[in-house]
């Protein structure tokens, strides 16, 4: 299963608090800080994304959000995707929903493969498939998958 980003924009709707703008440089130009790393970087608008970042009132409604982040149409974009920082460019959100036979979500699966669940029986059901399942080869994935699978849950 190869991670594709559907610009739900899920990953960065509580991350408000992990990039710090310092100064805007310009009008589509800030000095902005890692907050996590404490890493200095200059966050530049994309072009192309310019317009959908002029307009602030999304984030009013949104105030837990990165400040660079804006809807386009049914997609949530990252406006200074070009010059964001490692944190974010090599940040993986969620590879797996995981579903009942309902179709009631239970747990999501994070790029670490780190599932994230209230539901008990589900959390045991990860835990017996960790015993045999190395999250370090390359179809770990897969097969987490196939292992919920065989336990009647639904994985997208």
């Amino acid at each position: 299963m190869v991670f594709s980003c559907k610009q739900c924009g899920t990953c960065c709707m509580y991350m408000g608090d992990y990039i710090e703008i310092e100064h805007q440089i310009g009008e589509f130009e800030f000095e902005c800080s890692s907050v996590s790393t404490g890493t200095p970087f200059l966050a530049r608008v994309d072009e192309n994304k310019r317009a959908i970042f002029s307009d602030k009132t999304w984030l009013d409604e949104h105030s837990t959000a990165c400040r660079f982040l804006r809807p386009e149409g049914n997609l949530i974009r990252c406006t200074i995707h070009e010059t964001s920082p490692a944190q974010c460019k090599y940040y993986r959100c969620v590879v797996m929903r995981v579903f009942n036979r309902d179709g009631t979500l239970l747990g999501t699966v994070t790029g670490n493969l780190s599932l994230h669940s209230d539901n008990r029986k589900l959390r045991d059901c990860w835990e017996e498939a960790e015993l045999t399942i190395s999250h370090l080869s390359a179809d770990a994935e897969t097969q987490f998958q196939k292992a919920l699978e065989a336990y009647g849950y639904r994985v997208e």
